[in-house]
């Protein structure tokens, strides 16, 4: 049980790391502020690591990594850009990417109850990817 719980804890945040890349990806080359821009290309950066961590786990456990729904992933596409085609402005983007970390921090609330039996390296990794999306959404709230 806790092998299974660890592997489908990894293979969410996995997926929710990835989820996050795309996201900031999107709309990167829209953002018009300089230290905006720095901030969500850092938060990339940490979400990557992340990420490779979540691969090495996950290797570990003799399991893969773990692709977003195609169907949140394309809500999200279209989220953005009709938003964005509406309003090009950074607070739209900081807008956008806010709601996504509050999102993302739902989401792996819920998985860690429901994944409880857990081991406590998929815990903190866990943590941890919560702490880097509410930085993110602390950070971006002055351009909203």
């Amino acid at each position: 049980m806790e092998k299974d719980d660890t592997v489908l804890l990894l293979k969410e945040c996995d997926s929710g790391t990835k989820m996050a890349t795309a996201s900031i990806d999107e709309v990167l080359d829209r953002i018009q502020d300089s230290n905006m821009k720095q901030l969500l290309i850092e938060s990339r950066e940490h979400h990557e690591k992340l990420g490779n961590d979540l691969h090495s786990l996950l290797i570990k456990h003799g399991s893969e990594e773990k692709d977003p729904n195609p169907m949140a992933k394309g809500m999200s596409w279209l989220k953005t850009n009709m938003k964005m085609n509406m309003d090009q402005s950074d607070a739209t983007v900081a807008e956008l990417i806010t709601d996504g970390c509050d999102m993302g921090v739902k989401s792996l609330y819920r998985y860690m109850n429901q994944y409880q039996a857990a081991d406590g390296t998929s815990k903190d990794i866990c943590k941890r990817l919560i702490n880097i999306e509410e930085k993110l959404r602390d950070d971006l709230r002055k351009y909203l």
